[in-house]
C-alpha cells in the first residue's frame, strides 16, 4: 500500500513551524508597536523569540515581509470586528452597539497591533493603502449605506454615516493607542477588562443618545 501523501497534505505546515511563526508574529508586533518600522531591527525581533536572525530569515526573508504579515493580521482581525452584524433580526441599537464593545474587544485584547496600524496611517499607509482600498473600503461603503436606510426609515437622526463611524473608531482606539495617557490620568499601571467595559458603556450610551431619533 502506497503511503504517499497529497499535494494538499504535503503543503500543510506542521505545527511547530506554525507555533513558531506566531511567536514571532507576537514579537515583530511588540517590537514595531514600540518603536515603529524603520526603529526596529530583525536583530531585536530574533532575540525576543529566541532564534538566531538567520533561523528568523528563513521564515521571513526581510523585514518588509514581516511588518506585513504583522498589518495584514491586524486588519483582518479588524475586519471581522469592524463590519456591522448580519443579523436580520437585530436593531439599529443593538447592532451599533456590538460594534462599539467589538472595537473596544481590538483595543483590550491587541493594543500592539492597534499602535502598529496608527504608526502606519500616520505615515501615510505606504503598505497598507492598496489593501485597505480592495478590503475595508466596501466593507466600510456597505455600512455606511445601512446606517442610511436607518436614517432614512426614522430609526436614527439624520447623520452622517461616515463620521459616525470615524468617531467611534478614534473613541476605541484611543484605549489602545494612548493608554499611556489614561492610565497616568487615571492613576493605574495597566488598564484592566473593567476598565474596557465602562468604556464601552459610556460610549454606547453617547453614541446612542445622540444619534437615535427620539432618544431621551
Amino acid at each position: 500500500m502506497s503511503t504517499r501523501k497529497t499535494g494538499a497534505s504535503q503543503r500543510k505546515p506542521n505545527a511547530s513551524r506554525v507555533q513558531l511563526e506566531a511567536r514571532i508574529i507576537s514579537a515583530a508586533e511588540k517590537a514595531f508597536a514600540l518603536t515603529g518600522y524603520s526603529g526596529t531591527a530583525m536583530e531585536t525581533i530574533a532575540e525576543a523569540v529566541g532564534i538566531s536572525k538567520q533561523n528568523l530569515i528563513y521564515y521571513f526573508p526581510n523585514k518588509e515581509t514581516l511588518y506585513r504579515r504583522v498589518l495584514r493580521k491586524t486588519l483582518d482581525m479588524w475586519l471581522e470586528k469592524m463590519a456591522f452584524t448580519e443579523d436580520p433580526d437585530a436593531s439599529a441599537t443593538d447592532i451599533i452597539t456590538h460594534y462599539i464593545r467589538g472595537k473596544l474587544e481590538l483595543s483590550y485584547e491587541n493594543p500592539d497591533g492597534s499602535r502598529v496600524f496608527a504608526h502606519e496611517l500616520i505615515n501615510g499607509a505606504p503598505v497598507l493603502k492598496d489593501y485597505l482600498i480592495s478590503h475595508l473600503k466596501p466593507q466600510f461603503e456597505k455600512d455606511v449605506a445601512l446606517v442610511r436606510q436607518w436614517t432614512s426609515a426614522g430609526v436614527l437622526r439624520d447623520v452622517s454615516p461616515e463620521h459616525l463611524f470615524f468617531t467611534i473608531w478614534a473613541a476605541t482606539q484611543t484605549y489602545a493607542d494612548f493608554a499611556t495617557q489614561i492610565q497616568l490620568l487615571l492613576g493605574k499601571k495597566k488598564l484592566q477588562k473593567k476598565d474596557f467595559e465602562d468604556a464601552a458603556l459610556f460610549l454606547t450610551d453617547m453614541v446612542l443618545h445622540g444619534i437615535v431619533a427620539n432618544s431621551p
